[in-house]
This record gives C-alpha cells, sequence and structure tokens, in this order.
C-alpha cells in the first residue's frame, strides 16, 4: 500500500477510494502493537503459548451443519489466554502488546517473576513496561486481578467470572466494561454492558478496567469479502426462499413474513424477537434483564 493512497486518522485509518471496495473500508491503524527492533512490523507471538486451531465449518461430530453460514476464513493458531489469573501475589511485567485473530481486543504477554509468560487480554491505560498482579491487596489498577468482595464500588471491570477458579467468561470483547453496582450478603450486583444486572459471588475473581481496542466497533468491512475472510459465509433471506426451505418463502416477487404465527426459524420456531431463554436455575441470579425500561 502506498503512502499517497491513505489518509491515517487516529486510531483508525481510512483509505483513499482508489477502488470500489476501498471506498468505505476501514481499519485498524495497529498503532498500539509492540513493533520488532528497527521495523515497523508487529512481534511474533509467544510460540509456547501457540496452539493449532481446526476449523469445523459449523459443523459437528456428525458432520452435520448446526451453525449455517460459516466455513472458510483465513488460516488461525489459538493464543492461549490466561482467564483465570490463578498466579497469586507474583507481579508480571507487560513485555508485549500483541494482536489476535480470535478475538476484537489486544492480548499483552506478561513475563511473572519467577519467568513464567502468559497472555492476558489489554485493558485501557495497560502499556509495555507496567506492572500487574492477581491479588486480594492488589491496587485498582487496569489489569489488576482481585475478587470481587475486595474491588471498591463504583469500579469498571472486565473479564469476570461466573464461577470460582472457572475463570472470566463475562465482558471480554473489545470496548466494553462492567460496573460493579452493590454488595449485598455473599453476592455482588454487576451491571453489565448489555444493562442486564446480575448478582455474581463475591469470591469470584474479575480485572480492573475496561477492555482495550474501543474503536473495533467502527471499523467498516467496505466489502463482502472482509467477512470471507472472517469464516462468515452468506446469509441467505427466508423469504428469498422457496416454501419449501424456510417459511418465510414463496409468493410472487418479495413479499413480507404474512405468517399469523409470525417470524420463524427454517424449522418452524418463533423467532426475531422471540425470548429463547429457558434456564430455571440461574433466573435468580438476574436482577435486570438487558433492554428493560
Amino acid at each position: 500500500m502506498r503512502a499517497n493512497q491513505e489518509t491515517e486518522t487516529m486510531p483508525l485509518r481510512q483509505y483513499k477510494p482508489t477502488t470500489p471496495a476501498r471506498r468505505f473500508r476501514s481499519v485498524s491503524t495497529f498503532a498500539e502493537l509492540t513493533k520488532k527492533e528497527g521495523k515497523n512490523q508487529p512481534v511474533d507471538p509467544h510460540k509456547p503459548l501457540l496452539e493449532p486451531l481446526k476449523k469445523s465449518g459449523g459443523r459437528n461430530n456428525k458432520g452435520r451443519v448446526t451453525a449455517r453460514f460459516r466455513g472458510g476464513g483465513h488460516k488461525r493458531m489459538y493464543r492461549v489466554i490466561d482467564f483465570k489469573r490463578d498466579k497469586y501475589d507474583i507481579p508480571a511485567t507487560v513485555r508485549t502488546i500483541e494482536y489476535d485473530p480470535n478475538r476484537s481486543c489486544r492480548i499483552s504477554l506478561v513475563e511473572y517473576a519467577d519467568g513464567e509468560k502468559r497472555y492476558i487480554l489489554t485493558p485501557i491505560g495497560l502499556k509495555e513496561g507496567d506492572t500487574v498482579i492477581a491479588s486480594d491487596t492488589a491496587d485498582i489498577q487496569p489489569g489488576n486481578s482481585l475478587p470481587l468482595r475486595a474491588i471498591p464500588i463504583g469500579t469498571t471491570i472486565h473479564n469476570i467470572e461466573l464461577h470460582l477458579g472457572k475463570g472470566g467468561q463475562l465482558v471480554r470483547s473489545a470496548g466494553v466494561g462492567a460496573q460493579l453496582m452493590a454488595k449485598e450478603g455473599k453476592y455482588a450486583q454487576v451491571r453489565l454492558p448489555s444493562g442486564e444486572t446480575r448478582l455474581i459471588l463475591l469470591t469470584c475473581h474479575a480485572t480492573i478496567g475496561q477492555v482495550g481496542n474501543p474503536e473495533h466497533e467502527n471499523e467498516s468491512h467496505g466489502k463482502a469479502g472482509k467477512s470471507r475472510w472472517l469464516g462468515r459465509r452468506p446469509h441467505v433471506r427466508g423469504v428469498a426462499m422457496t416454501p419449501r426451505d424456510h417459511p418465510h418463502g414463496g409468493g410472487e416477487a418479495q413479499s413480507p413474513v404474512g405468517r399469523k404465527k409470525g417470524p420463524a426459524t427454517p424449522w418452524g420456531k418463533p423467532a426475531l424477537g422471540h425470548k429463547t431463554r429457558h434456564n430455571k436455575a440461574t433466573d435468580k441470579f438476574i436482577l435486570r434483564r438487558r433492554g428493560a425500561k
């Protein structure tokens, strides 16, 4: 890419319309990534923390498609992320900030005082050379991991555990952050990015700060090929199918859904706004639903 063909605005790069595909495409500048010494290229990933990642094409162990419109995409290696942060009371120094093709946020390679290296999610404000620690007495600084009981009310957190020792399961994508609202009894009230307020055990751990790369949501693919690079095949509308293929299909030319029972999946189940949650065992932990007024 020649320099005179692009204009750079931090932290997104907007291309000049040299082709129809480039006209609306925008990408990250990747300015926050650690570069190789003397070169303008990102550092190579830490090989001991790489694993092969096999593609499924949306198929299960019987070879049947269970997730439609998946397949292709660029070959990737999986980066083993430390979601558990179970190396307690041992400080770690951030060595590099790297791109991870398997997630929307950046990852940081941290080196502990005993020499072990691990990848963690990179929160906003974490830079090379910073020190992070997982401890009950850690400072309230981005990248530090603490149990919810030790985190002040009102703090922004991410990588939140639901079960002690299982590792962070909530709030892990680019730019998101949850807020610790209150503590009552053995539970903490956490407001998630979706707007849901949920009870989580005070013994569960969370990491301080908001997940980095917040401009990810503003990136524009600009062309259908970008979705193919990500392994997403074209999604076909039900109204464009025949009646034998989809309940929305059929009719002369394009026509609305027009079913008395309302919109449906290809298999006749209610869709488009129909609630699908059926987990009575954990309903009691949700104080406020997402989207509730």
